[in-house]
């Protein structure tokens, strides 16, 4: 009897809870271009929320594998107090926590936080966008929300794009059929899409549609290096974050349209189906099946000729980019050394990895990763897996931008090591999250740096909704640190300001450039590490 009426009390707390999340927020209307919405008024925080506002239509139907396509007006009031549906996806990532319903094709949703009081408009405003490889992801998680950058006074949107092979698939048919003869990028133009949404919404939420910074982690990342580059968006921003990761070789780079046509023709051929018009009239789970059971890890963006007339170096050196402040790093040990040695990190396994990877120029790489104690041996490995995965094209990304525009651009190495986590049941999983431990996987080896994805939560002010790891007071500064760079930075398109350290932009053609390195004592100091990128820039080149 005992134990049923606690069960019912804690049935009854939980409703209760639910109930006075409610009780402390009014509705609120805002007019958009196509109707009216209708979202929630927090009054313990101030912030109004609006929650899956659609921004295009459904891409369903006809419209699968198609540009974005502008709404259609509505007529009453559309109410948009719950996130929508996030994007067909895989659990790729399995530590991705996602508030949002379900998942289903029809995902063109945004999310948009406000501090804007009656009176007020024309506050900055913060467009992010997710990562995860451009296969999964999505708007609704914990680490993006965006409330407590809206309380800096920053109006805040995260957005949904299509991912995978509803994102990115390309195919000679599709190509035939959309106005401008090209075919992928779906996703990409699902952002741009989102972007031309705030240009012609967003002040209706006290925002200024001349005064927009896009930002994004991993594939968010790479997604702000492409809208920077693209004529489609790159007029709809006036600033830029990047969080590890750009459009760049070696990773994620935009393929040319006939590379990604081959690709979406081998594919269609492999899974028996044979025209696109025969793709499109199954259903999402057959899609969903026949996708995931081919095993594939998405499908390459695209040189279009549209959304991207050429690869991002050459834009960025012909001047062509959206000339705007920069703001852009990486973490510190973004994959474990493992992803480059393939097994136990060893002085002769190290070695061997690297005379099989650089036959002519091992000598130098031996030279530029010095391995000679146990501990440069562990960074040896970590620095140059990292710098293979994401970081040499971040870096390639920022060596661009400083050179080729007089716009300012200010570079951080993200280096606080997250705390123990609660649960010694899970697992830092890859994309920033956790997973539940395996007991037959070999245990991780301790952080020496930053993992991939783990500064998100702090630039974003939200530990509070990330309650894996046991977050102390060192890891609250860290977050209030970086939180208020990236905050001044949309404000300013400058980081610096009262009670942080000093943070200057980068010279052109300078390998000692200043880098903030973002920590519990963050500081600025000279690059030590440029002459790593140097060489692989010449060796991705050559």
């Amino acid at each position: 009897m005992k134990k049923q009426l606690f069960a019912i009390m804690v049935v009854l707390f939980g409703i209760s809870e639910l109930t006075a999340q409610h009780e402390n927020a009014f509705p609120v209307q805002v007019t958009l271009e196509k109707g009216i919405i209708e979202g929630l008024y927090d009054t313990h925080t101030g912030i109004q929320k609006y929650f899956g506002i659609p921004f295009a239509k459904p891409p369903v139907g006809e419209l699968r594998w198609k540009a974005p396509q502008p709404l259609d007006a509505w007529e009453g009031v559309k109410e948009t107090k719950a996130f929508g549906p996030r994007p067909v996806q895989a659990m790729v990532f399995g530590d991705m926590k996602s508030r949002s319903n379900g998942v289903s094709e029809d995902c063109l949703y945004l999310n948009v936080w406000t501090p804007a009081k009656r009176t007020d408009k024309n506050l900055p405003v913060l467009v992010y966008f997710y990562g995860g490889g451009n296969v999964a992801g999505d708007a609704s998680e914990y680490r993006y929300d965006g409330e407590s950058m809206a309380k800096k006074g920053i109006v805040v949107v995260t957005t949904n794009y299509r991912l995978n092979i509803f994102g990115n698939l390309a195919h000679p048919e599709l190509s035939a059929e959309a106005p401008y003869k090209a075919s992928g990028n779906y996703g990409q133009l699902d952002q741009n899409m989102a972007l031309k949404w705030v240009r012609d919404n967003i002040a209706a939420f006290g925002g200024d549609p001349n005064q927009v910074t896009i930002a994004g982690e991993s594939a968010g990342s790479i997604g702000v290096s492409v809208q920077m580059a693209s004529p489609l968006s790159k007029d709809l921003i006036n600033g830029a974050i990047g969080e590890s990761g750009a459009a760049i070789p070696p990773t994620m780079a935009p393929v040319p349209l006939a590379e990604a046509e081959k690709q979406g023709v081998q594919f269609l051929e492999s899974v028996g189906i044979q025209s696109i018009a025969e793709l499109r009239k199954l259903s999402t789970r057959d899609i969903y099946e026949i996708y995931t059971e081919s095993q594939r890890f998405g499908f390459p963006m695209v040189i279009d000729g549209y959304l991207l007339p050429k690869p991002l170096t050459d834009i960025f050196a012909s001047k062509e980019q959206a000339q705007v402040p920069l703001l852009v790093g990486w973490n510190s040990a973004e994959i474990p050394g493992m992803a480059f040695t393939q097994g136990p990190i060893t002085q002769d396994g190290f070695v061997a990895k690297v005379k099989e990877a650089y036959p002519k120029d091992y000598q130098k790489v031996l030279e530029l990763y010095p391995h000679s104690t146990a501990e440069e041996l562990q960074w040896a490995a970590t620095n140059l897996a990292s710098d293979r995965f994401i970081a040499y094209s971040t870096w390639k990304w920022f060596d661009l931008h400083r050179d080729y525009s007089d716009q300012p651009v200010y570079r951080y190495l993200y280096s606080k090591i997250r705390p123990p986590l609660r649960d010694q049941n899970l697992m830092s999983g890859l994309a920033g999250g956790t997973v539940e431990r395996n007991s037959d996987a070999p245990p991780m080896p301790k952080a020496i740096g930053a993992p991939h994805a783990a500064e998100i939560e702090y630039a974003m002010g939200n530990l509070h909704l990330v309650d894996d790891y046991a977050w102390t007071a060192e890891d609250y500064k860290a977050s209030k640190t970086m939180q208020e760079f990236f905050a001044n930075f949309i404000k300013n398109g400058n980081p610096n300001g009262d009670a942080l350290p000093d943070w200057e932009a980068a010279e052109k053609n300078d390998n000692t450039s200043p880098v903030m390195i973002i920590d519990t004592e963050s500081k600025l100091t000279e690059a030590t590490d440029d002459a790593r990128y140097e060489f692989l820039d010449k060796n991705y080149n050559n």
